[in-house]
């Protein structure tokens, strides 16, 4: 059941910000996914975070690895293993949103995924995610970058 909190952008916002987190630890350590989403659910403070949000990221980015990494890989300038691991799962869940979640406007999966490259990761990651996914938007988005909206 999703807890939207007081408001449902920002309980989506911080199951982003979650979902990051927990990919990150995934990444770094192969853990099972449901033992980090428990994890995150007994240690975390999630009262404000859309749950269901975050357990569709959570599970739906490393089910969709392949395809993510192959639509990375026509845009990045190096190998992604070789691309810091926050900024990693950060760019995996943009182009998760870009690709699988049309409800929510390329602006909006932009803007998210730079405020949390500024927030985690290095000092011009936040430039580098936002240069590679507005070249994802503009392949897979053209239609709705083109009205504008």
């Amino acid at each position: 059941m999703a807890n939207l909190a007081l408001n449902p952008q920002h309980a989506k916002r911080r199951a982003r910000r979650s979902a990051m987190q927990a990919l990150y630890q995934w990444q770094l350590s192969q853990q099972n996914l449901k033992d980090i989403e428990n994890q995150f659910r007994v240690d975390q403070d999630m009262s404000k975070v859309d749950l269901d949000y975050f357990h569709h990221l959570l599970h739906q980015v490393p089910a969709k690895m392949d395809e993510l990494d192959k639509t990375l890989n026509e845009f990045i300038d190096r190998p992604i293993e070789e691309i810091d691991p926050v900024e990693r799962a950060i760019l995996r869940i943009g182009v998760f949103e870009l690709l699988h979640q049309l409800e929510t406007p390329y602006k909006v999966v932009l803007n998210e995924a730079v405020n949390l490259a500024k927030q985690f990761g290095g000092e011009d990651g936040h430039k580098y995610i936002n240069g590679i996914l507005d070249k994802i938007a503009k392949d897979c988005r053209e239609l709705e970058m083109q009205a504008g909206l």
